[in-house]
């Protein structure tokens, strides 16, 4: 059991780095899974790498509890009614990948959730980011606060959303750039990216939770929740790193490592194949 819970410890010190940073957190953990399995029937660990993302989402839930409580007795009427208005940004942006996710979950996992896609992605991705952040290299954002952010442009990031249904695109990634392409600042785009996450990851456990039934060992429950309480600590640091990281640079570090690493994934499945 101990054993266990030390892979369970590395699993969420992974998710917690990789949820949030525009590296693929999916990506990762199939990566990783390749040295770190956890002696679990399949049904469990594939409920496990879903359901390991809550303990994330509530650090950002916890980091941006005061921006995102429509209710707190110290905010004004209007500063009350803009925080449901960023709610209401954030369900317009959850619809698209909240239905075809539903829809294709099954599908995806079979055909899509291998090391070959998730390096394929990761180099894409990687190529894009680069690209973009030299092409927006003189260009001022045109969005820079949630009031400037229309349901429109608010929608057609949730689209690029869709993406990251993809193994190995990265939901932050894949928000964050099409929030960039569409016009937003890196701090707009990183921060309505850590918003969509929350419904949409409360939703994708829900539905795992569901389809493994809610019947758990009591190995099972330490695991999971010390995956769980993992992600969240080192959420709250990747979280606050990143945000710190952004008033200063672009996001072409990140699009180097994502280049680096699905070449070295490709290379090290070739060498072992």
């Amino acid at each position: 059991m101990y054993v266990e819970l030390f892979k369970a410890f590395l699993l969420g010190v992974v998710e917690g780095i990789t949820e949030w940073l525009p590296i693929s957190s999916t990506g990762h953990m199939i990566l990783v899974e390749e040295f770190i399995q956890l002696n679990a029937s399949e049904a469990f660990k594939e409920m496990f790498f879903v359901v390991i993302q809550l303990g994330a989402i509530l650090a950002v839930v916890l980091l941006y509890f005061n921006k995102l409580n429509p209710f707190s007795s110290w905010k004004s009427r209007q500063d009350k009614v803009n925080t449901m208005r960023i709610w209401y940004k954030v369900i317009v942006g959850v619809v698209p990948a909240a239905v075809l996710g539903i829809l294709f979950d099954d599908w995806l996992d079979e055909h899509f959730y291998n090391y070959m896609t998730v390096s394929i992605m990761l180099i894409v991705y990687g190529v894009l980011f680069i690209v973009i952040e030299n092409r927006n290299k003189r260009k001022k954002a045109t969005i820079n606060s949630f009031s400037e952010l229309s349901y429109r442009t608010a929608f057609l990031i949730g689209m690029f959303q869709v993406l990251s249904l993809i193994p190995g695109t990265s939901r932050s990634g894949a928000t964050i750039l099409g929030a960039i392409i569409l016009g937003t600042s890196r701090y707009v785009a990183a921060e309505y990216s850590f918003f969509l996450s929350i419904p949409v990851m409360f939703g994708a456990s829900a539905l795992k939770l569901v389809k493994f039934g809610l019947s758990f060992t009591g190995t099972e429950i330490a695991v999971l929740l010390t995956g769980m309480i993992v992600a969240f600590v080192v959420s709250v640091i990747a979280i606050r790193f990143l945000m710190g990281y952004i008033k200063n640079n672009d996001f072409k570090a990140f699009g180097w490592y994502r280049i680096v690493l699905g070449i070295l994934v490709i290379v090290y499945f070739i060498l072992i194949g």
